[in-house]
């Protein structure tokens, strides 16, 4: 059974408690990287063909993460019409138990993201299984156990490769971002309170892309894109 207080295991490699902390320690201004539903699978453990269709040889999960502010929706979106994929909306999954704790400016919990990280990756998979060559999907994902949870995916369907695009910028950075937001639950407050518990990917996390989106919306949106095209001759050539 999967404990989500412990690491899984990312290409093969391991992290420690330890070592895990000894990196979050070198956290700087701007946090970037440090240095089930049972869908329909073949014998082989991969997706089945749909509609009598090859499946593609691989099913790309594409999840953009990071804390409030930084873009998510924005390079979700532009992923998903580029790579002409569906676009799964992290934030339409939470439960209103936890939207109305997040716009009275109460941190969600541990508790409070089991059931919403689950469901995202259930709803990834049915896509992948209705016939999608991929899906592109919003999360924070703020800490190392939380994108753990989506790490599961691939053990349901061998084919499935799953990316994490995280975006990051320095806080002040996105207050400003969220302060000019209109009508969204996810308030100024909650920037501080996402930073606080967040923990950028580690150097063994070897399925994360590093998007800084310090930049105008465009340049990162254009380098998101470059590294998502870039991933994918990567993989197909494996």
């Amino acid at each position: 059974m999967l404990s989500y207080d412990n690491p899984v295991t990312v290409n093969g490699t391991h992290a420690s408690a330890a070592s895990m902390a000894g990196s979050m320690n070198t956290m700087g201004p701007n946090p970037k990287p440090i240095n089930a539903t049972i869908v329909p699978v073949t014998s082989n453990n991969t997706i089945a063909k749909t509609n009598g269709q090859p499946a593609p040889r691989h099913h790309h999960i594409w999840l953009v993460t990071g804390p409030a502010g930084c873009g998510k929706s924005t390079v979700a979106k532009h992923l998903s019409m580029s790579l002409n994929l569906p676009y799964i909306e992290g934030d339409e999954f939470h439960p209103k138990a936890n939207i109305d704790k997040m716009a009275n400016g109460i941190p969600l919990t541990d508790a409070d993201r089991w059931d919403w990280l689950t469901a995202l990756r259930e709803e990834s998979l049915r896509q992948l299984a209705s016939g999608a060559e991929g899906v592109v999907l919003t999360c924070s994902a703020l800490k190392r156990k939380y994108r753990d949870v989506i790490r599961v995916a691939p053990y349901y369907s061998h084919d499935v490769v799953l990316h994490f695009i995280y975006l990051h910028a320095p806080e002040d950075v996105l207050l400003q971002r969220v302060g000019l937001r209109q009508n969204h639950y996810m308030g100024a407050n909650m920037v501080h309170s996402q930073f606080s518990i967040l923990e950028p990917p580690t150097a063994e996390e070897k399925d994360v892309i590093s998007v800084d989106v310090s930049g105008p919306m465009e340049e990162v949106m254009r380098d998101a894109l470059d590294k998502v095209l870039e991933k994918i001759d990567e993989v197909a050539s494996s």
